[in-house]
């Protein structure tokens, strides 16, 4: 049956069906595959990973969550914010540590001299979290202050040490 020989109905009709479909096909594809994924920590289906997540802010440096796929894993501003929960706990160091309201985050400072990205992983933590920041490396403390209060809730072991409190 040629299409010309249709009724006027059945084109309507038949033009509405493929719109539908288009539409269909069109949100399948943001609900289904829009997500962003993020390679999940070793030790991210820890049930306390779970209790982080769930305590990650809605906004880190004024950017919007990004809705991600992986346990134990939170981003935000289109991937440039992660956190990852469930990452190996770190053995003691001599990187940069710092500490913010009350919780110990050791600064990977050879990833920071190599590629600009800051990246920094609570110490004394099991499981520990790891948060990566890419772009202005003055805002890496900030965005430490915004998701903090979703890792305070795992119980700190050991804490970071200077230099004279070892002699």
């Amino acid at each position: 049956m040629r299409f010309r020989s249709w009724s006027k109905r059945a084109r309507l009709i038949a033009g509405v069906c493929v719109a539908a479909g288009i539409a269909a096909a069109v949100a399948s594809y943001f609900l289904f595959f829009s997500k962003a994924s993020v390679k999940p920590g070793p030790f991210a289906d820890n049930p306390r990973c779970a209790d982080v997540i769930a305590r990650a802010p809605e906004t880190v440096l004024s950017k919007s969550r990004d809705d991600v796929t992986g346990d134990g894993v939170a981003a935000w501003g289109d991937g440039s914010i992660v956190l990852r929960c469930g990452v190996t706990p770190l053995a003691p160091t001599t990187n940069l540590c710092v500490t913010v309201n009350g919780v110990d985050w050791v600064l990977d400072e050879e990833r920071a001299k190599k590629d600009g990205v800051q990246v920094l992983t609570t110490y004394g933590r099991d499981p520990a979290v790891e948060v990566t920041v890419e772009g202005d490396a003055s805002k890496a403390g900030d965005a430490l202050v915004d998701v903090n209060r979703a890792v305070r809730g795992i119980p700190q072991k050991s804490k970071c040490l200077a230099l004279g409190d070892t002699l």
